[in-house]
């Protein structure tokens, strides 16, 4: 794909990158990109819709030719040639007909050997190969044998970088900032085909632009916007919705001619199937996943208006669980175990509550079911505002009220003086 002089570099390596999506076997060659999709087959679906799929997407990152042969060089010749396929006809007579520039190693001799009335493939694989290989080269010869799979090829596959960041420079100015969507799409499709190359999904993504020449003098040269994701990802059509809904918040302060993509979080991703059969084709899918809807929301209202609870390694009940915002990665660290049961509702603050004959009273008599679950700790969870530590020394019981059920209790321990007292801190549902 993309074999026209005019493809640059930028545009090679970006298809190049978006490539690695379908399969390792993606090599830049002269100004093309040979990609061996053979593998790849019926992981997406079949012949047809991967064919449709790969012009699809290649036409959007820049490709202005594509081709489909039984080798690299059959295809790059097909594709110089303005050819798509091969039409149905067998490898040798396609090939014979078309000229001499289709293929790099005779490009050197094409002056040569037009002198002696070769012009076309055909032609130049009937002249005597001894002839040939004196008068010109052997590689001439090798590559011959290639193009027409008589010899095997061997290129140098590309290898996904170790940081990803790609630049891409807009068609025209741009003046709103949802308008930088269409140009950040062709960088996320290169960061998918990356991402997909090392199996990893990404967690966090910076898009920075650059401003005008002719802004005025109290806008800076470039600006940015950070995007987080709440598990790893390398679907294209969410990271771009996310994108949007970030992008709708912002208000560019000068046109826009510059794009940068960087991936500045990425962890592995293992997607694992839950279907004993593939999808029907065609077939209507399930709706979007919870944790990419709260992060739509959380892009959409602000993040701090849409929050997920967190538990947290901390034996004290009250602090078992914290709240952050739902678009943020789920923290990895432990939760204490306990042999007790633990309730499901807990009080804002523990209620205080009456003792007679040394048992405590909710609407009657508790009876002490299970217990003493002994909680000591806090010291470290100091509040600065109020000058306090959060320690906390208490011995947890599993009650039973007549009236209330079960419930969750704990009575304080003589601490500084102060005599023990009884608190009712949550309910079983």
């Amino acid at each position: 794909m993309c074999p026209s002089p005019s493809c640059t570099e930028a545009t090679q390596r970006a298809l190049g990158l978006w490539a690695l999506g379908y399969t390792p076997r993606v090599a830049l060659v002269d100004e093309a990109v040979l990609v061996e999709l053979s593998a790849s087959v019926r992981l997406f679906g079949g012949r047809a819709a991967l064919r449709a799929r790969v012009q699809s997407e290649a036409a959007q990152l820049g490709a202005e030719a594509m081709a489909w042969g039984p080798n690299g060089l059959a295809a790059l010749a097909l594709a110089r040639a303005g050819r798509g396929e091969l039409d149905g006809r067998t490898l040798a007579p396609a090939l014979d007909a078309l000229p001499l520039s289709v293929l790099s190693a005779a490009r050197p001799h094409a002056q040569a050997l037009a002198q002696t009335g070769c012009r076309t493939l055909g032609e130049l694989r009937r002249r005597p190969r001894a002839a040939l290989g004196r008068r010109f080269d052997q590689a001439l010869l090798h590559a011959l044998d290639q193009l027409y799979g008589e010899a095997h090829e061997a290129h140098g596959w590309l290898v996904a970088p170790e940081v990803f960041e790609a630049r891409l420079e807009l068609p025209s100015r741009v003046d709103e900032a949802g308008a930088l969507v269409f140009g950040a799409r062709r960088l996320l499709m290169q960061l998918a085909g990356w991402l997909f190359a090392r199996r990893s999904g990404v967690l966090a993504f910076t898009l920075r632009w650059a401003h005008d020449a002719m802004r005025s003098r109290e806008v800076g040269p470039e600006d940015a916007l950070g995007v987080r994701t709440a598990q790893p990802t390398r679907d294209v059509e969410h990271l771009a919705r996310l994108l949007a809904e970030h992008l709708a918040h912002v208000q560019l302060q000068a046109p826009v001619g510059e794009l940068w993509l960087r991936a500045d979080e990425v962890r592995p991703l293992v997607e694992t199937s839950t279907d004993l059969l593939p999808p029907t084709p065609g077939a209507a899918q399930g709706g979007e996943a919870l944790p990419r809807v709260l992060e739509r929301i959380a892009a959409r209202l602000g993040e701090q208006r849409v929050l997920r609870p967190v538990p947290v390694a901390d034996h004290r009940p009250e602090a078992m669980c914290r709240w952050q915002p739902a678009d943020r990665p789920l923290p990895r660290q432990a939760v204490p175990l306990t042999d007790t049961p633990q309730p499901g509702f807990l009080l804002p603050e523990p209620l205080k509550l009456v003792v007679r004959g040394n048992r405590p009273v909710y609407f009657d008599e508790l009876r002490l079911l299970l217990g003493p679950q002994r909680v000591e700790g806090g010291w470290w969870d100091r509040e600065e505002s109020r000058g306090r530590m959060h320690l906390v020394v208490r011995d947890y019981w599993l009650a039973f009220s007549a009236r209330a059920g079960l419930l969750w209790v704990f009575q304080t321990r003589a601490t500084d003086g102060a005599a023990p007292a009884w608190y009712l801190h949550g309910f079983f549902a």
